[in-house]
């Protein structure tokens, strides 16, 4: 069974957990862009908490495609972006191994955020090591009229934590700030933490209820 997500900033370890847990994947651009959701943001551990921290993008309060979304460059949203990054990570066990990939993606200054995101996911598949293809959609897809997929599309929202509970179970790790573990932060917390582990933690965090939910 193929698996239909939207398109994520600096996706959230759910995000992965679905990626792992499928034969294939398809990332729908054709959908309509949804403020507010993981599209366009993220979420890390900071000094303060959690934080969350967007990509302002061009005329967002109009209905258009995902794949028309332009990012607004007119505040210096990269360097606040970035350095937020490095001053949550800068001491982390692995921050020099993969920072400059996420460095160099990020004031690249991509136009549309569809292809900063595919940047950044691409990188981030390669880095923690998960040999699976996806692919980008032609068309919107109606799954009335398809039913080779299983739709995904904003299951993973910041405010739908009973659709994340679905695709992730938290397996806890040592995290750079804080006491109290902040389950489902960026992919990026994963990575700088753990690693060469990475892998391993997003495989045990998948629900056995979703193994037996996805027919693959």
């Amino acid at each position: 069974m193929k698996i239909v997500v939207e398109s994520q900033y600096l996706p959230s370890l759910a995000y992965f957990c679905l990626f792992l847990n499928a034969d294939n994947l398809a990332i729908d651009i054709f959908e309509h862009y949804e403020k507010q959701s993981y599209r366009n943001r993220f979420k890390i551990v900071t000094t303060q908490g959690v934080q969350s921290f967007s990509v302002p993008v061009i005329k967002g309060n109009q209905k258009k495609a995902f794949k028309d979304v332009k990012i607004d460059y007119h505040e210096n949203w990269v360097n606040v972006h970035w350095r937020s990054i490095v001053s949550a990570y800068g001491k982390s066990p692995f921050f020099e191994y993969y920072a400059d990939y996420f460095e160099k993606i990020l004031y690249k200054k991509s136009i549309f955020l569809v292809d900063l995101n595919v940047d950044i996911l691409t990188t981030c598949l390669k880095l923690i090591g998960i040999k699976k293809n996806f692919e980008i959609t032609e068309k919107y897809l109606n799954l009335e009229k398809n039913s080779e997929y299983q739709d995904f599309r904003s299951a993973i929202h910041p405010k739908n934590k009973s659709q994340i509970d679905r695709v992730y179970q938290p397996i806890a790790y040592q995290q750079v700030f804080g006491n109290k573990f902040e389950e489902n932060m960026s992919i990026i917390d994963l990575l700088f933490c753990e690693g060469n582990n990475t892998y391993h933690i997003l495989k045990a965090s998948i629900p056995n209820k979703l193994n037996n939910e996805i027919v693959t």
